[in-house]
């Protein structure tokens, strides 16, 4: 089994249904799989679900609980697979997000950091083969005023199988 780190972030509810209705319509990769969340550690079998849980907790020491506002989308190509990604990245929360996802590597999880793809916060809500459709829903979203302020105050290790996710334990930050 592999092992991962999610957030699932709290956010209101208005914006989490509005999230979800988007993503029920156009994210065919990950809606029935998981919910609107920041990946921190991506799934890995370098250890067992013991040491990889006393890894994460260890690592999260020190952390406090991360404010993030969203004001905009952005389109990444996925590294693995022909599909392109609708990603909402925080503006603030940013960085906190970044420095938090490099101390979750700094461990025994070093070597399992992947150096080749840039690691880009967000939340992916939708995706399609198509770049242009993409685009598109990238255009839309960016051309209207919206903001989606949450926050991060707990990380969930996860088991990933490649088509099933199941969260094993949350780690409150702080």
């Amino acid at each position: 089994m592999a092992f991962g780190v999610l957030a699932y972030p709290k956010i209101s509810h208005q914006d989490y249904e509005f999230i979800q209705d988007f993503r029920k319509q156009n994210d065919e990769l990950y809606y029935e799989v998981v919910d609107p969340h920041f990946a921190f550690v991506f799934p890995t079998d370098t250890l067992n679900e013991t040491d990889f849980v006393q890894e994460i907790v260890e690592k999260t020491k020190g952390f406090e609980p991360i404010n993030f506002e969203i004001r905009c989308t952005s389109i990444n190509k996925d590294s693995f697979i022909d599909y392109f990604h609708l990603l909402l990245i925080p503006d603030q929360g940013h960085s906190d997000i970044i420095k938090l996802h490099d101390k979750l590597y700094s461990g025994q999880l070093f070597n399992d950091l992947r150096l080749d793809i840039d690691f880009i916060p967000h939340m992916g809500i939708a995706n399609s083969k198509d770049k242009f459709e993409v685009k598109n829903w990238v255009d839309q979203w960016n051309a209207n005023d919206f903001i989606i302020k949450g926050r991060i105050d707990t990380l969930t290790v996860i088991e990933y199988d490649g088509q099933n996710l199941k969260d094993i334990i949350s780690i409150d930050l702080g």
